[in-house]
């Protein structure tokens, strides 16, 4: 199985840190996020992963290259020119999964205990194009599940903004943990190209096919989007 680590973000939020580097190469305790996610996809056999990259991307290819890959065959797919968000992303870096199996989706800036081989077990028997790692908690934006967690919304908790791809009755939210599982099947019913979100991509196809969540409340999760998370993330993962 491949992997895909999302660290072309500007990391805005991370300022000021990201006005010198990129967010990927944060340090939380003696190693940066890139490389506890890269070990992170490791301890489930993973080893073949491809990042993205725009914001300060020599310092990642350099990083990357003086690193050995921390230990894993690393290609970068290069969004220097315009960063693509997270569909686009995947889909420019498409072409490096295998045609008939599933792949891993991941930000480089969460961290987590999930165990991702059950996530990855969890898509295996469903016939689902996505399976998306989510949890119960606090959230600006949540997506919408019906009781057998097949996805059927998204809603934006500031503003009321509701988006359907199902109906929304009986549905209950889950905040999205930017981990997931992905058919390559996903494209085949697609019409995105450019800049476009997963999201966007998730409640297009789940209008005719199947999109489920895995619900992983519980586990110890932490977005490192925010200076201060950084140190909240070294308390949990020393």
């Amino acid at each position: 199985m491949k992997a895909m680590l999302f660290a072309a973000g500007l990391g805005t939020r991370l300022k000021p840190f990201t006005n010198n580097a990129p967010k990927a190469l944060a340090m939380v305790g003696n190693k940066t996020l890139l490389e506890h996610n890269i070990n992170y996809l490791q301890k489930s056999g993973i080893n073949d992963v491809i990042i993205n990259v725009h914001h300060f991307a020599e310092m990642i290819e350099d990083t990357v290259a003086k690193n050995n890959g921390f230990g894993s065959n690393i290609t970068v797919s290069d969004e220097r020119e315009e960063v693509l968000e997270t569909g686009g992303g995947m889909k420019k870096a498409s072409w490096f999964f295998n045609a008939d199996e599933p792949f891993v989706v991941m930000n480089v800036d969460v961290l987590t205990n999930l165990d991702l081989s059950k996530l990855i077990e969890a898509h295996s028997k469903v016939d689902s194009l996505a399976t998306l790692a989510v949890m119960r908690r606090d959230s600006s934006r949540q997506l919408l599940f019906d009781y057998e967690m097949t996805l059927c919304g998204w809603q934006n908790n500031a503003t009321h903004e509701q988006k359907s791809a199902r109906s929304l009755e009986n549905t209950a939210p889950f905040a999205f943990s930017g981990i997931q599982v992905v058919s390559p099947a996903i494209w085949n019913d697609a019409p995105f190209n450019g800049k476009f979100s997963l999201i966007d991509l998730y409640l297009h196809v789940a209008k005719q096919h199947v999109v489920k969540g895995f619900d992983h409340t519980g586990d110890t999760f932490i977005d490192v989007g925010k200076p201060e998370s950084i140190v909240k993330a070294e308390l949990l993962f020393r």
